[in-house]
Parts: structure tokens; sequence; C-alpha cells
């Protein structure tokens, strides 16, 4: 049965480097070496496709995908490896698809790079690949993360320069639909696919990984926090609006939905540690098309989808080796959305305010920027807008600074920046 599945997974593999590919911007570092390379990122994001491009670049290689049922927790390594070498020749150059699905996998890779092989791992588990790479594989590892299509990425499907204009008009799309590739690349309805690939995540790798007593709390919890994007919260209110047994249960399996990939989450910054680790957190969610798909809303609130956008991209550019992302607050609840900071400075400090036809949105969001400037010693002041560009020199109560106003398909557009 183990060969019969490499065998039909090698015809995928076949038939899939024939289909449209857009190039991501992430590379996988020393790709050449015999560093075991782990990429990581949320179900769907196009890790597979990715690997699989980088590595067809180098030449032959051999494939196998463990969310396939026939091999999913198989323990018998020997068969899989011999059934590999098999069908592909003897490869030196490993890809293993969904690593997680194998009980010890992380033993299962070392003995592959111990023999020799050049080994690539795909896994749909954050925290678990984490723990498990740093216990076992310390030093011998470089990791990628892959998330859904970047700005930049998205437009990059028209494979033809745009204008700003049109730039613009693909900026509401990608906001409000998200950057998932298959919907985009198959043209297939955003708001179905999406919502059945949110509950296929919810329930094959949180509910039946983890044996979920209570199905119905975390997933009122899931749609709650998506409906609830970059927004604060704390786990006693998350365990009393969502019915959860207690902010102990709720912490858990928020941390689960963290793990999957569905959401991330952005701690107050203080320059006191405990204040930090005690403070309310912001909840964001990894991909704007789950909310589309997922939240209890009539209508979507473009100010929380430019923040969740701008949020997926800062987060993006940390994991790729950039800058910590915080989010501010004084004693007055007056609020900077973010804080990017590398060791103990402050580099940028960024406001996302979509209306800025309101005088008072925009009198309080830009108040917010300069007392934070003031408390974290920063002149580097951004709020990103609908369309609204500029750079003023703006006054309150002695505190004087530049401050940029800029639209966020421009931002968006920006290389990464670390």
């Amino acid at each position: 049965m183990i060969r019969d599945a490499l065998l039909t997974q090698k015809r995928e593999l076949e038939r899939r480097l024939s289909e449209k590919y857009v190039p991501k911007e992430a590379k996988i570092k020393d790709l050449e070496n015999d560093l075991i390379k782990v990429i990581v990122g949320p179900r769907r994001a196009g890790k597979s496709f990715f690997a699989i491009r980088a590595l067809s670049a180098l030449g032959a290689f051999g494939y196998a995908n463990f969310d396939d049922e026939r091999l999913y927790g198989s323990k018998n390594y020997d068969e899989i490896i011999a059934a590999l070498h098999t069908i592909y020749g003897n490869p030196k150059r490993l890809l293993l698809d969904e690593i997680q699905n194998l009980p010890k996998w992380e033993l299962f890779v070392n003995r592959l790079a111990r023999q020799g092989h050049s080994v690539t791992i795909t896994g749909s588990n954050s925290n678990l690949l984490s723990r498990e790479l740093s216990t076992h594989l310390t030093g011998r590892h470089v990791a990628t993360h892959i998330f859904p299509f970047s700005f930049r990425e998205f437009l990059g499907m028209d494979g033809t320069e745009l204008t700003g204009a049109e730039a613009r008009e693909r900026l509401a799309r990608y906001v409000e639909l998200g950057g998932y590739p298959e919907p985009w690349v198959k043209k297939l309805d955003h708001k179905d696919y999406l919502a059945t690939l949110f509950d296929s995540i919810v329930y094959k790798d949180i509910m039946r990984r983890f044996r979920i007593r209570s199905p119905q709390a975390i997933e009122a919890l899931a749609v709650y926090l998506i409906s609830n994007a970059a927004r604060e919260f704390s786990y006693n209110s998350l365990a009393r609006i969502t019915g959860c047994k207690s902010a102990h249960t709720t912490e858990k399996y928020l941390a689960y939905l963290k793990e999957a990939f569905i959401f991330f989450t952005l701690s107050r910054f203080s320059y006191k540690v405990r204040e930090q680790l005690s403070s309310n957190k912001k909840i964001y969610c990894t991909d704007n098309g789950f909310i589309h798909a997922k939240a209890e809303k009539s209508s979507p609130d473009l100010g929380r989808l430019y923040e969740n956008a701008v949020a997926i991209e800062l987060k993006r550019r940390e994991l790729s080796g950039g800058p910590k992302v915080y989010y501010w607050k004084n004693q007055q609840q007056e609020e900077v959305d973010f804080v990017v900071r590398s060791g103990a400075k402050t580099l940028e400090l960024i406001q996302v305010c979509y209306d800025m036809g309101s005088a008072r949105a925009r009198g309080r969001e830009v108040r917010a920027l300069l007392k934070a400037s003031k408390s974290l010693s920063c002149n580097k002041l951004l709020v990103l807008t609908h369309d609204f560009e500029s750079e003023e020199k703006i006054e309150w109560f002695g505190i004087k600074r530049g401050v940029r106003f800029l639209p966020l398909w421009k931002w968006l557009l920006r290389p990464n920046q670390k």
C-alpha cells in the first residue's frame, strides 16, 4: 500500500509541475547544502508548490506527502524509504510533505540526514514543529515561513506591470478576499473555499489531533475571534463570551488555533517584562479571506480589514528575520497599532486609519502617535490610509514630529525591510 500511495503521489507531482505557478518572494536558505530545510505555514498557502518548484530547479528528488490517509500515522519508515528509492531511483534529495502527521517524525528525519540525504520538510503546525525542531534538530536546520499571497505576490498573478490606479483597485479585492492562492488561480468561489478550509483546519488539525472534548466551545471561540480581528482580548472575557469552561481552557484552545496558523497575537509593548506579559493581547487572522468567509458581520469593517492586512505583512517580515512587532497603549487608553522594534530600539510607529475624512479620527490617531513617539523615543511616524498621501509637521502640547501619511497599497508594495 505504501508503494502504491507514493507512486500515485509521483503522478500528482508531475501534474503539479505543469500547472501555473505564481512565484513566492520567500527563498529557501542554504538550499544546496545538507542542512534540513523546514518550510512551515498555513494549510493550502502554497508550501508544497513552493518547495516542489525550488527543488525541481536543482534536479531529481523523492517526494512523499503524509497528509495522504494511506500514509497518515505510518510507522514503517524503512518501507517508506525503500519505496522512495525504488520509485525515484535512489534520490539524494527528499521532500517530505506535512511531516507532523508521522509519529516521532523528527527521529526519522534525523536518520535520513545522517544517512546523507538532503531533506526538505513541510508542516502546517507552527508550535509543534518549533518545539521539536529546537529539541532534536538544533543547529542542523534552516526554517522558511510561507504565508498566503502577499499583495506583491497577488499582483504578480497578472504577469504585467500595473498602473497605480490598477494596483489601488486590486487592493480592495485583496483586502476583502485575502491571499489564498487556489481561489484566485483556479477562479473558485472564495467564501465557499475558505469556509471549507477553515472548518477542515479546526476539525482535522485541532479537534482530531488534540482530542477536544468540547468542539462547540473551540468552534465558537474561533468564529468569535475571527469576527473581532484587530481587537484586544483577555482570556477571562473570551471564556465568558464563548462558553469555554475557564480562562485556562480558552488559553489552551487559542494556542491550538495559533499552532494551526489561523491566528496570531501581538503583545502590548512595555519596558517592564511582567507588565508586557500580563497585559491584554490583540488578535489577528492569518488571512483576510477567513474574515470574509466566517465572520458574523453583515458588512465588512474596512478599518479592521486594513489593520489586519498590515499586521499580516509585518508578521511576515518578522518571521523572515525582520524586527519584532507590538502594539502600544497608555493609561489614557490611547493606542498605536504597531510598534516595530529591533533589540532595544523602536524603529517605527505605525497607525492604520482608513477614514482620513474624519478630523476627529485623524486627530485621535495622530495624537496617540505623538505621545508614543515621546514615550518610546522614536521619530519615524507613519499613518497608513486608504488614499491620502502627505508629509506633515504636527505639534501637540510641545511634542513636534514629522508624520508621513501613505496609502496602504503603496506601503504593501515596498520591498521587505528588515
